[in-house]
């Protein structure tokens, strides 16, 4: 009896575990009218996989609305943006932004993946 007691507690305590998990997954796109998201000129999808992106640089333009989008072709990624407000995105989530400074922003993965995490980083490029 005992033993299946603390089997019943394990089952529900990681079904609650799987429940948490999968409810922090939220998407981050600024909300608006339809005349807003037409007004978005393009979308960044910024693929992670295991210790890489998909490309060294991405390429926007300054003052145009940008959704940003983040994928991850293996593993769970997120990206933390080094001196813009886009703190973080994690893997499936988007978020329109609009900056008006040109420059180069560098990006990283923020979420410890394996032996490679430290290599994973690239350039968001504002002209």
């Amino acid at each position: 009896m005992f033993r299946i007691t603390w089997v019943f507690v394990i089952i529900v305590a990681y079904v609650t575990l799987l429940t948490a998990c999968g409810a922090s997954k939220n998407e981050e796109v600024q909300p608006g009218s339809g005349e807003e998201s037409s007004a978005i000129a393009n979308e960044v999808v910024i693929t992670a996989k295991n210790w890489e992106f998909d490309k060294a640089e991405y390429r926007i333009k300054k003052g145009e609305a940008v959704k940003l989008t983040l994928e991850s072709g293996s593993g769970v990624h997120g990206i933390a943006f080094k001196d813009l407000e886009i703190k973080e995105l994690r893997s499936g989530d988007s978020k329109v932004v609009t900056i008006n400074e040109a420059g180069t922003y560098e990006f990283s993965c923020n979420l410890m993946c394996g032996s490679g995490h430290a290599n994973m980083k690239a350039k968001l490029i504002v002209e």
